[in-house]
Order: structure tokens, then C-alpha cells, then sequence
């Protein structure tokens, strides 16, 4: 992934809980087998309430959906400690969750798979940003900005992580640092 995003919003408020983002019926799918890669793409915050969220982030669940970045308030990624969460979000095609705050366990799991970018905002965009408003996140100039009207919000730094996400996640990054050896042949 690059150091610049730029897409589309998709805005949620506070406390959205892995159940929310990936219902635990859809956690028998295998994110190693393509489709059923896809097919989590599709379900990625189908959890949500339809009347709080009338707006899906995927249509019918189209993949990849119309969306680059979802701006969340506080605790987002709260409840199970899922590695399906983040690896949703990612098939979907969203690249990076600014939040208020996050869960620790969805924070690390967005690290471990390198799935998308989570990324922390000490301001309420949630309530500054509406979905589908255009917004270019710059990684390393740590901004988001809204492109309608050019105006930027700062973001917390992202540290090793960025590293971390970037090179695919944790297993990808320890063998390209070699923090581990690369798998040979048949053992």
C-alpha cells in the first residue's frame, strides 16, 4: 500500500463491535481461499443496524465497495477478538479505519494480517465527515482531508505499524526484515 489513500468515506459512529463488522455466521469462511476471501468482502459490516445505517458499505455484497476509508468515533473493533474483522474490511477493499480510539485486539489484528491501516485521530471526525464524502489520508504527512473543500485534519503518528501493514502484515514483514527465514521446499 502506498502512503497516500484517497476514496471515498464510509462513517460509523462509536462502539462498533466485531459482530458488527463480521457476524459470527460468516466466520466459518477461509480468508486464505479466494472466494470465500470475497465472499467476506461482501458481509464486511453487514452487522450494523439497518436503521442507523440505511447507506450499506456494500451493495448487495459487491466487492470491492465504493468505499477506500471507513471514519469511525471511539472503540472501533470492540467484542470478539476476530482476525475475521479487519481481513473483511480488506476484501471489501477498505484501506485504512481512522477512529477516535480502537480495541487493542482489532488494532493488533489489523497489524497481524496487514489487511488496512488502523489509524488513530485525536478529533471526532465522525461527526466532521459524512459517507461518502472524498478524503485523501496521507500517511506520511499524517493528514486526511476532506477534497471537497481542502480541509485537513492531523493524524496520530503510525510508527512501525505503517511499516508493519505495508509490507502485507507480520509474517510478510518479519521474513523481509529477516526477523525469520523463508520457508524452503518440503521439510
Amino acid at each position: 500500500m502506498s502512503g497516500v489513500i484517497t476514496g471515498k468515506a464510509y462513517v460509523v459512529s462509536d462502539n462498533i463491535d466485531t459482530d458488527q463488522i463480521i457476524p459470527a455466521q460468516y466466520l466459518s469462511l477461509v480468508p486464505t481461499i479466494e472466494d470465500e476471501y470475497r465472499q467476506l468482502g461482501g458481509y464486511a459490516l453487514c452487522g450494523l443496524p439497518q436503521d442507523d445505517y440505511p447507506r450499506r458499505l456494500t451493495d448487495g455484497g459487491t466487492v470491492p465497495c465504493p468505499y477506500a476509508v471507513v471514519i469511525a468515533g471511539r472503540n472501533f473493533g470492540c467484542g470478539s477478538s476476530r482476525e475475521h474483522a479487519p481481513i473483511a474490511l480488506g476484501a471489501a477493499g477498505i484501506q485504512a479505519v481512522v477512529a477516535e480510539s480502537f480495541a487493542r485486539i482489532f488494532f493488533r489484528n489489523c497489524i497481524a494480517t496487514g489487511e488496512l491501516y488502523p489509524v488513530d485521530c485525536p478529533k471526532r471526525l465522525c461527526e466532521a465527515f459524512q459517507t461518502g464524502d472524498e478524503v485523501t489520508i496521507d500517511l506520511d504527512k499524517l493528514t486526511i482531508t476532506r477534497v471537497a473543500d481542502g480541509e485537513s485534519f492531523a493524524l496520530a503518528p503510525l510508527g512501525e505499524v505503517q511499516k508493519v501493514v505495508a509490507a502485507g502484515g507480520l509474517f510478510n514483514y518479519a521474513r523481509a526484515t529477516g526477523l525469520v527465514a523463508e520457508r524452503s521446499g518440503a521439510s
